[in-house]
């Protein structure tokens, strides 16, 4: 009870310079919302109820689900930028990859390879050649290069992601030594080489192999670098005129609150218009930017808002969600294919999604569940573990 007490007066202090708990439902929403689009394209299951006599549906929150990729990579650069931002010292580069490595490479091989020998047993490839061809770009994290190893991949469909996320991570220490001494003038030269991008994929016959390609979210990472700066600042000054357990004057923390409820509805409003957009990749292209500054506004002032914000974006429940997440986005695409494609559970329907509607539900419901406890036993028994074994041979050595 005395945990749960001092959990709830935590909303009322300042975050602290490392511990920023609003984030933890922030990477949730983003993380379960692309969830749900992956399965909601298998499925097909699209809430809808009465509010009085008004009729709501989150149709357009499924349709547009894979917007919250750009949050996920948002966030990336803010956390990975917050050290510098706080003026601590910069680790090494070598320091920086091993943390890195450490952090994703385990839990990718432990996807890549079961994935790969189950791809060979069933067939899929037609030769040596065409096995490799999808195994080796996964392996060096160049799969978003190549026809093959990203939109015709045996393996698994949701590790573009991760592909994009360690190209960043190779440049990310001189960008960010770039960025301390030159904000403007980076954030500038970031910002304008992924419009450049952009622009040039927008003239593109065929957009679908270069729309998320790293330099297509170069903005979005600047973004999440200016943000850590803006909190960063917001922090410190707050502390010094209010003091750290107090977090600040309530019309100050209104305000804040004010500004994230605003955020939230820009983003419905977004989310709403990419839904409607009558080219997907070009829409997703043209709101990135817009996109990313919302979300780094509703970041940065959630941090500071009044208690029922912090507590909605903070809560045991979102921490819970926020530690299983990387293994949540590994895992759930393929075990929402598999299920269906086992008819799990059972259709006498060749098409459930088109032609059972009661079938919907218990699906959905199935892969969330089984993704969930997935993630979580490989989060703790697995991914955990391992990182502090390999943290400790690190540290003895």
């Amino acid at each position: 009870m005395d945990r749960i007490i001092a959990h709830f007066r935590s909303y009322n202090r300042l975050p602290e310079p490392d511990r920023i708990d609003v984030l933890d439902g922030f990477r949730a929403l983003c993380v379960f919302l692309v969830g749900w689009f992956h399965i909601w394209q298998q499925g097909w299951l699209t809430p809808h109820f009465m509010i009085g006599e008004r009729y709501v549906s989150l149709d357009f929150l499924l349709r547009s689900g894979y917007l919250w990729v750009d949050g996920m990579l948002l966030l990336s650069g803010f956390l990975l930028y917050l050290p510098y931002a706080e003026k601590k010292k910069s680790p090494s580069i070598g320091a920086f990859y091993r943390r890195r490595l450490i952090r994703i490479v385990p839990s990718y091989l432990l996807c890549i390879i079961p994935l790969f020998i189950l791809a060979c047993v069933r067939g899929d490839y037609a030769s040596v050649q065409d096995a490799l061809a999808d195994l080796l770009p996964h392996l060096t994290f160049t799969h978003t290069f190549f026809r093959r190893s990203y939109q015709t991949a045996s393996l698994n469909g949701a590790l573009w992601t991760l592909g994009v996320e360690v190209q960043f991570y190779l440049i990310f220490p001189f960008l960010a030594r770039a960025f301390k001494k030159k904000p403007f003038l980076t954030w500038a030269l970031m910002t304008g080489a992924a419009f450049g991008f952009r622009w040039w994929v927008g003239k593109q016959a065929d957009m679908s192999m270069y729309f998320n390609q790293l330099p297509a979210f170069l903005d979005v990472y600047a973004n999440g670098f200016a943000a850590a700066h803006l909190y960063s600042f917001l922090r410190k000054h707050l502390e010094q005129a209010f003091g750290k357990e107090r977090g600040g004057f309530f019309p100050v923390r209104a305000g804040f609150t004010a500004v994230c409820c605003m955020g939230f509805y820009l983003l419905y409003i977004i989310a709403q218009n990419q839904a409607a957009a009558p080219v997907i990749q070009q829409g997703q292209m043209d709101r990135r930017f817009p996109l990313s500054v919302v979300l780094s506004a509703v970041m940065v002032s959630a941090a500071f808002s009044l208690p029922p914000v912090r507590f909605l974006l903070g809560n045991y429940l979102m921490r819970f969600l926020s530690a299983i997440s990387f293994q949540f986005y590994i895992w759930h695409q393929w075990i929402a294919v598999k299920l269906k494609e086992w008819n799990v559970p059972y259709s006498s329907f060749p098409e459930p999604n088109r032609q059972d509607e009661p079938w919907r539900l218990p699906y959905t419901l199935l892969c969330f569940a089984i993704a969930i406890a997935a993630a979580a036993v490989i989060t703790y028994c697995f991914e955990r573990p391992i990182a502090r074994k390999l943290r400790g041979r690190i540290k003895g050595s």
